[in-house]
């Protein structure tokens, strides 16, 4: 008996992967965050396997349900939005499983951020102006952020930050973050990404709260920050298909590059 937690992706059933489908059509028990993953992600479950939402459920009740399945020798697959290591909430559960011997795997799914900047249709590290992304929360009354992550000192690098859990924090990621990017900065609300009612919202810094008020947007939001989020660049390419930069997969006018096994 194997717990299999699945990250199912932003909300499209299309972008669960395949293995995590796979799981899904044979474990005969299926424990779902409903308030995240869509039923259509689910709907490929057995018709007789066991198939609960936990968005109404504790820890305690969602492993109650775990230790009767391994008790009964029965799989479980454990359904996770996005990608289960990124604010899966799986470590507390994981902690519980070791402590009771029962065996798990972690199958990894698509995460917001990406889902988002295909939605956008752009990249996120553009050549010599962002190579690095950030992906962070900030503190909430239920869990506060570990002291040195803040946005203010993330915001000293430049970097492209995927803000996750702050849609109702608008007005302090622009006072944290202006004096770092500037007022001009270009930022992307994502609102349920993947799902039939999606919406990306384009703004700047000192503009997309109001933006965002106006759609009441409140809950289910990516934020992105970050000038690789501009709609149109001016950047060098990338290195990778120079052809005046050989690699040793592509030698450069026909001479064969050979790699040193001793390096």
């Amino acid at each position: 008996m194997t717990v299999y937690f699945i990250g199912a992706g932003p909300g499209d059933p299309d972008l669960i992967t395949v293995k995590a489908k796979a799981l899904i059509e044979r474990c005969p028990v299926c424990l779902y965050a409903g308030s995240l993953v869509p039923e259509a992600v689910v709907a490929c479950a057995p018709d007789d396997a066991i198939v609960k939402d936990t968005a109404v459920m504790t820890l305690a009740d969602t492993h109650a349900d775990i230790v009767a399945a391994h008790a009964k020798g029965q799989d479980v697959a454990r359904v996770h939005s996005g990608d289960p290591s990124l604010y899966g909430a799986i470590a507390e559960q994981i902690r519980l499983l070791k402590r009771d011997n029962i065996p798990f795997r972690i199958i990894p799914g698509v995460p917001a951020y990406a889902a988002a900047a295909a939605a956008m249709g752009q990249e996120l590290t553009i050549p010599e102006i962002a190579q690095s992304i950030v992906l962070t929360r900030m503190s909430m009354q239920s869990t506060s952020m570990p002291a040195g992550e803040t946005l203010e000192n993330f915001g000293r690098t430049g970097a492209t930050l995927a803000i996750h859990l702050a849609i109702r924090n608008m007005r302090e990621i622009e006072r944290q973050l202006i004096p770092h990017y500037g007022a001009d900065c270009p930022v992307a609300v994502a609102y349920r990404v993947g799902w039939p009612d999606q919406m990306i919202l384009r703004g700047t810094l000192s503009d997309i709260r109001q933006k965002v008020r106006a759609a009441k947007i409140t809950r289910t939001a990516l934020i992105l920050v970050g000038p690789a989020l501009a709609e149109s660049h001016d950047f060098v390419d990338s290195a990778l298909y120079d052809p005046a930069k050989p690699h040793v997969l592509r030698p450069v006018m026909g001479v064969e590059l050979i790699e040193d096994h001793n390096t």
